[in-house]
């Protein structure tokens, strides 16, 4: 048997330690383990001597070992153009079968194709689950329900006009820069308040090619990500306008929409003056097919196809002779066009709506513009980050000011929405 060599002690049963880790009877502890080389021995056991404070079991593990796979360097976040022009001929070609992801769970169905197929335009969107070719898990699906992880989303061949895309301009993106911030009411690392002007879209649509959406392209940043819409105002419809500049603040604030814990308020001009002073609008809305081809919203039955509950909370803040009334309007749910349909329910279009003003043989008062007087006047909701609350109030903009200043309203009166419930 061979003898303990230099440094090696004998044991307490008089029999030397088995080199190299090994038991008596030389079987090896750990069966696959490898004994380092007797260089590499030599080299730690150099090292060793050197550094005293090393064990044994250091100078077997000071030995060189075969390096880690290196793991490969993640790639950079795919930008919108090339999401664009990878899934342009998909979309041609046949139908899709998608797989909601972790990361899409919660997402509405719109919100998901937008992520998904950025050259798809919200008008084509709403047309596509209209007509039923969209289905999630073999079920027709409405724009507005959330997906959850796993569900299975059909999506049909599309027939997509290819516009030819130009090349951003500098000057382009410096002047849609200054514009962005003009209108900026508020900002800071997670979200920004815009002050949206009347006649300018949120999102694009048929013949719309100048909207929100697209200007927030010039605020990309370094890893393909651009701010977000996480709300919408209708096109003439003016005021505050909340942007997540981060996907986590997204994310968070969508969750903060859906559970109603954002608080906001709206002031109109409409015709007439309500006998209740202060009152609450609650129906169920439906999207209908106008004559002239185009969507409005009507009140509907419960049960009815596509109907859903609506509540808004109205309160009048001053009137001009029993002609026109300032209202601010609260409303707890968010359909679309709700409170241009509950005015025009309740008997007090409001003034300028080209959608909703039923009043016959009405007379626009001079000097008041046939525009919509409609106004996201305040918004208030928690920090994203827990930062707080974001409490923000946009301006009268330029016609409903004119109007304001005929009418001898004074917009720093006491609004009595304040009072109304949140629910």
């Amino acid at each position: 048997m061979r003898q303990g060599g230099k440094g090696d002690g004998p044991s307490r049963g008089g029999r030397p330690p088995a080199p190299g880790g090994t038991k008596p009877g030389g079987a090896k502890s750990g069966g696959a383990k490898k004994r380092p080389s007797h260089d590499a021995r030599r080299r730690a056991q150099a090292s060793a001597k050197a550094r005293p404070d090393l064990t044994e079991g250091a100078v077997r593990a000071a030995a060189p070992r075969k390096p880690a796979p290196r793991k490969p360097a993640a790639s950079a976040a795919p930008t919108r153009a090339e999401v664009k022009a990878e899934t342009a001929q998909v979309l041609a070609t046949g139908v899709q079968q998608l797989v909601v992801t972790p990361d899409e769970n919660e997402m509405r169905i719109d919100r998901f194709l937008e992520a998904r197929f950025p050259q798809l335009s919200f008008s084509h969107i709403q047309r596509i689950v209209r007509k039923g070719e969209l289905r999630v898990d073999g079920k027709r699906a409405d724009s507005k329900d959330r997906l959850s992880e796993g569900q299975t989303v059909r999506i049909p061949p599309l027939k997509l006009e290819q516009a030819a895309e130009r090349p951003r301009s500098a000057k382009a993106d410096a002047d849609t820069l200054g514009f962005l911030r003009s209108i900026t009411l508020y900002e800071d690392d997670d979200v920004m308040v815009l002050n949206k002007p009347a006649g300018l879209a949120v999102q694009g649509g048929s013949g719309t090619t100048r909207h929100i959406d697209g200007m927030l392209e010039a605020l990309t940043g370094k890893d393909g990500q651009k701010p977000r819409l996480v709300h919408r105002l209708d096109k003439d419809t003016s005021g505050c306008l909340v942007i997540a500049k981060s996907r986590f603040a997204a994310a968070t604030l969508a969750k903060t929409f859906r559970s109603r814990s954002a608080r906001k308020v709206y002031w109109a001009l409409v015709a007439g003056v309500p006998r209740v002073r202060q009152g609450r609008i609650s129906t169920y809305l439906a999207r209908e097919e106008a004559y002239d081809g185009d969507q409005r919203m009507a009140v509907a039955k419960h049960g009815e196809d596509g109907a859903m509950h609506a509540v808004t909370y109205y309160a009048v803040v001053e009137t001009a002779a029993q002609k026109l009334a300032w209202l601010s309007l609260k409303p707890v749910t968010g359909r679309t066009h709700q409170l241009r349909a509950h005015a025009a329910h309740i008997g007090h279009p409001i003034v300028g709506d080209p959608k909703y003003f039923n009043i016959q043989n009405w007379e626009l008062p001079g000097g008041i513009q046939n525009k919509l007087h409609l106004l996201a006047r305040r918004i208030v909701l928690p920090h994203p980050r827990g930062k707080g609350t974001i409490d923000v109030s946009a301006p009268l903009p330029p016609h409903m000011r004119q109007s304001w200043n005929l009418l001898g309203f004074e917009d720093a009166h006491y609004d009595p929405i304040v009072d109304a419930p949140d629910e």
